[in-house]
């Protein structure tokens, strides 16, 4: 089963906060097992920070969580808002918003068939022509070109 693999996975990262690291040090040391009225506590090697499991700060980890919730046929490509309700019902890191906006905008089946809210552009008025040279001048500017 892939959710219990990414508990293993988690377990196992090296790539660790430094200062969770700490406060999990000085629990053990202490024989606590949760800080601030159940807000932080380990269980079962996994840190937990208001009963969602505490995400290393390991890129790879985090990316496979997101895809996990986004690249499920059942879940269909959702949007931003709904992924990150859906990737925080059971997990959490700094940034977390951040990362699943970041993952959702690169997406590209979800650029493709999402609701563009926007009005269509209108159609192209042509300038008109000046009686002399260099009474009038325009530009056209292009915008939001993709980055290349």
């Amino acid at each position: 089963m892939e959710g219990i693999d990414i508990l293993d996975k988690i377990r196992k990262s090296e790539a660790r906060d430094d200062k969770v690291i700490k406060a999990v040090e000085e629990m053990k040391k202490a024989g606590v097992k949760m800080l601030r009225d159940e807000d932080w506590r380990e269980e079962d090697g996994l840190m937990l920070k208001e009963e969602k499991v505490y995400m290393p700060k390991d890129e790879a980890l985090r990316v496979e969580i997101i895809r996990l919730h986004h690249d499920t046929p059942m879940e269909g490509h959702g949007r931003q808002w709904k992924m990150a309700e859906m990737v925080t019902q059971n997990f959490w890191w700094p940034g977390v918003m951040r990362e699943v906006k970041w993952y959702v905008e690169g997406c590209d089946a979800y650029q493709r068939n999402k609701n563009h809210t926007e009005q269509p552009a209108e159609k192209l008025m042509p300038n008109s022509i000046p009686n002399k040279a260099w009474t009038h001048i325009s530009a056209d500017f292009i915008t939001k070109l993709p980055v290349a």
